[in-house]
């Protein structure tokens, strides 16, 4: 760090006296030198670029379009699913149907015999009673 003559200790909490007496042993301290104006430091291109701002709004937008799109994937593929389910459902239902319109057909005594027969079983013979000892 270069030293000038006019460099001055910067003021942290309270400002100080200098360090620097005048007059030897007698005590008396230098008068307080008049503060400077600080001036604002002047620099080259201070806030963000123009292509730096272009850039993070092209990045913003990609990121809500990828989660539009994402959105839009889920709400279709739980659409799909939705529709699935319900022609599922309503395959279930027409089975239930036939299978309850098969059991009041065959519920009836000449299905019954009449499937019996189909099956190759026949007619049963007249029973056979066994005389207890």
């Amino acid at each position: 760090m270069a030293v000038y003559q006019g460099a001055r200790q910067r003021v942290i909490v309270l400002p100080r006296a200098p360090r620097i007496s005048i007059g030897v042993g007698a005590g008396i301290g230098a008068p307080a030198l008049s503060r400077r104006r600080p001036r604002a430091a002047v620099r080259a291109r201070r806030g963000p670029s123009r292509l730096a701002l272009l850039l993070a709004a092209i990045v913003v937008a990609f990121a809500a379009a990828f989660f539009s799109l994402s959105q839009d994937i889920r709400v279709s593929a739980t659409g799909y699913e939705t529709d699935h389910l319900a022609t599922q459902a309503r395959q279930l239902g027409d089975r239930a149907a036939d299978l309850r319109n098969d059991l009041n057909r065959l519920g009836e005594a000449p299905a019954i015999k009449t499937l019996a027969v189909d099956y190759g079983l026949g007619p049963l013979r007249e029973p056979l009673v066994v005389q207890a000892r």
